[in-house]
């Protein structure tokens, strides 16, 4: 193929890439408008149901958000996707989801905040994260695209509250090969291949 051939296909691909980019834009916002809305439920723990038909984001519209990995994390689905992604990727699927419901039990919890990306990001201004890929110091962005991708279709779940909760409850996780000394304060609650998972000995999580 000639120089000219080559330009050609350069300036289809890059128009073809800008019209699915427009096209997914308005599937785009209503997944993050429904995202909000499921997230302050949670917050405010409003009911533990499934979210109804009409509110919960569809796989579709879960796929449109972020589809490259490297956008902002200014929104429920990136930010819970992204912790997702990178606390357990590569490891099974039970892993991903445990991580998944730590963070929405901590959501609107005494001690927590209401947001999730304020719950991903807490500690940050002292250098005590709570997750640690947020303050590693290392870039944020996605390298798995298959990975991330189940990553997202799990953060629906658990946003749309269709996600079993394997951690029975648990506010806080480790991974087996490190022992903190705060895991002698919390009871146990669950366990996976990789992680131990806890919540306060006084009292359940909401």
């Amino acid at each position: 193929m000639g120089l000219k051939g080559w330009a050609g296909c350069l300036v289809f691909t890059l128009l073809a890439g800008s019209a699915w980019a427009t096209d997914q834009a308005p599937i785009k916002a209503k997944a993050e408008e429904k995202a909000q809305v499921l997230e302050e439920k949670a917050a405010d723990k409003v009911s533990a149901a499934p979210a109804p038909k009409t509110e919960a984001i569809t796989p579709t519209e879960v796929q449109a958000v972020d589809p490259a990995g490297a956008a902002p994390l200014d929104d429920p689905i990136t930010c819970l996707a992204r912790s997702i992604y990178w606390e357990a990727k590569g490891k099974d699927t039970p892993e991903m989801e445990a991580v998944a419901s730590v963070v929405m039990n901590r959501l609107g919890h005494e001690g927590f905040p209401d947001t999730v990306c304020a719950v991903v990001k807490q500690g940050s201004e002292s250098k005590s994260c709570q997750f640690s890929w947020w303050c590693d110091g290392r870039p944020d962005q996605v390298k798995e695209d298959a990975e991330y991708t189940l990553a997202k279709d799990i953060a629906r779940k658990a946003l749309n509250r269709q996600l079993k909760d394997r951690t029975n409850g648990a506010l806080y996780f480790h991974d087996r090969n490190v022992h903190p000394s705060w895991a002698k304060e919390y009871r146990r609650t669950a366990e996976t291949k990789k992680f131990l998972f806890y919540k306060p000995a006084g009292g359940d999580a909401r």
